[in-house]
C-alpha cells in the first residue's frame, strides 16, 4: 500500500497511479506534430473510475517494421512513425497507430464489432471530441474498452458512466510522453 499526500493508504491500481510517471525509457521531448505547440497536460486525477488497470511504462520509439503488443488493444510502446487522427472509425484501425496516438495523450475507444447500434452511436459521439478516438476491435474481451497510455478501463456497454470519467481524466495525461502533441495530420479519415 502506498501513502497519499493527505495521509490516508491507497492500495491496488489507485496507488499504482498514484505513482505513474513517465518511464524512464519513454522519450518525451519530440517535435511538435505540425510544429504547434503542445496542449499542456493534466495531472493524474485522484479519484479514477473505479475498475481502471495500470500497466509499467516501456518504450516509445517509432519504429517502420512490425510490432508485437502484449495487450490487445494495446496500452503502450513502440509505433508506427505516423498516428491516427482523432474520430469516429467505423472500420478496425491498426495498432501501431493507434498507439502513437495514446503516446500524444488520446483516449481509444475500443468496441466488439457486435455491439448493438445504439450502443454504437452513443460512442460515435465520443469521436467528436478532441483527443479521442473510437473505432471496433474484433476480438476484444469486453463490450467497450477505453485504453489512454498505460491506463485501460474494461466496460460493459457504452452507457456505463465510468467511461464519461475516464475520457475526461484521462485525454491528455501527464504520463503520456508526448501529451497534447496532437491528433491531426497523421494517417486516417474519420467520419
Amino acid at each position: 500500500m502506498g501513502e497519499t499526500t493527505s495521509g490516508r493508504m491507497e492500495s491496488g491500481e489507485k496507488a499504482e497511479l498514484a505513482r505513474a510517471k513517465v518511464g524512464p525509457n519513454e522519450i518525451s521531448n519530440m517535435l511538435p506534430a505540425g510544429g504547434k505547440q503542445p496542449d499542456p497536460p493534466q495531472p493524474l486525477p485522484e479519484d479514477p473510475p473505479d475498475g481502471i488497470q495500470v500497466y509499467p511504462a516501456t518504450t516509445n520509439r517509432t519504429l517502420e517494421r512490425p510490432i508485437d503488443y502484449d495487450r490487445h488493444p494495446p496500452t503502450n510502446g513502440d509505433h508506427d512513425p505516423l498516428w491516427q487522427n482523432c474520430g469516429y472509425y467505423p472500420e478496425p484501425i491498426k495498432d501501431r497507430h493507434a498507439v502513437h496516438s495514446l503516446d500524444h495523450g488520446v483516449v481509444w475507444i475500443t468496441y466488439q464489432p457486435d455491439l448493438p447500434a445504439a450502443q454504437v452511436d452513443e460512442l460515435r459521439s465520443y469521436g467528436g471530441e478532441r483527443y479521442v478516438i473510437v473505432s471496433p476491435y474484433p476480438g476484444q474481451d469486453a463490450p467497450v474498452i477505453a485504453t489512454s497510455w498505460r491506463v485501460q478501463l474494461k466496460l460493459d456497454g457504452a452507457e456505463d458512466t465510468r467511461l464519461r470519467q475516464f475520457v475526461d481524466q484521462f485525454r491528455i495525461s501527464e504520463i503520456s510522453p508526448l501529451s497534447g502533441n496532437k491528433c491531426v495530420g497523421g494517417v486516417g479519415r474519420p467520419e
